[in-house]
């Protein structure tokens, strides 16, 4: 039986964070046979290659879900996406990064809303590693508190949720043959998203009980915008890749989205 729904999870030398990930997909009320995990290593070999291939055996044996293991010596997360997309067997991919987890309900409420022309969107929760308090001030969650009881509303409305693939469910028409640009080691994530914008027209919100639970801690892709020399090079790749997207088929893209992104970028700069 082929796959709904292809969960990909990028991960570098992998702890216990990955475990709880794994568990949570484990606890799922969608039917196992209607979705497959590929986990993609990337950057680094043995004893995370060795372990993280233990532990997937242990866990395809005890809860008998599809769980694939793939492998890169290249260490970057948009690479490791790539190889996902590449070996996904499911009509529609889920993005969670290893040191996240979502609730039981999380894929089959996406999938219930979910559609080729329609991004499903969950509530988020965002905390600092060690502390489970939700943070308040997390940016994505204003969107979500602002426009999840509108039910289906034009995709480019609640923009903050284009800042990276996670949290939502994508139908593979919507990607096609699409990639992550490997060249970009900060925003390449907001700038894939633009890049298949052109084929989603909606978003549909699920319930509150739909949650991609996002962990920060340090060393995490998002605290090197900390650094303040790093920002002026992520929003110059995201202008121009923007730009570059936008020009090529304006026809295609939405003038109010690529906008928008572009003003988000100022934000960047400004406050990482």
């Amino acid at each position: 039986m082929q796959p709904a729904i292809s969960v990909i999870i990028p991960t570098y030398k992998p702890g216990d964070y990955i475990n709880i990930c794994l568990c949570s997909l484990a606890q799922q009320d969608l039917s196992k046979e209607l979705f497959e995990i590929l986990v993609v290593l990337n950057g680094c070999g043995d004893p995370w290659l060795s372990q993280l291939d233990h532990s997937i055996i242990e866990f395809k044996n005890r809860y008998g879900i599809s769980c694939t293991l793939l492998y890169s010596d290249t260490a970057s997360v948009s690479n490791a996406r790539n190889l996902g997309l590449d070996s996904a067997k499911g009509d529609y991919i889920c993005f969670i990064d290893d040191d996240d987890y979502v609730s039981s309900s999380y894929l089959r409420q996406l999938l219930e809303k979910s559609n080729h022309e329609t991004i499903a969107l969950c509530r988020p929760y965002a905390f600092f590693d060690g502390n489970d308090k939700e943070i308040t001030s997390y940016r994505i969650k204003k969107d979500w508190n602002k426009y999840h009881n509108r039910g289906i509303i034009p995709f480019h409305i609640p923009k903050r949720f284009f800042d990276g693939p996670c949290m939502k469910l994508i139908h593979r028409d919507i990607i096609a043959d699409r990639r992550f640009d490997p060249r970009f080691r900060n925003g390449e994530d907001s700038i894939f998203m633009f890049l298949i914008s052109d084929k989603i027209k909606y978003v549909a919100f699920c319930n509150d009980d739909a949650i991609y639970y996002r962990r920060f801690r340090d060393g995490s892709a998002q605290s090197l915008l900390k650094d303040w020399k790093e920002r002026p090079i992520v929003v110059w790749n995201k202008y121009r890749m923007y730009t570059k997207y936008y020009f090529s088929s304006p026809f295609k893209y939405s003038m109010r989205f690529y906008f928008s992104r572009l003003i988000g970028t100022i934000g960047t700069l400004l406050n990482g």
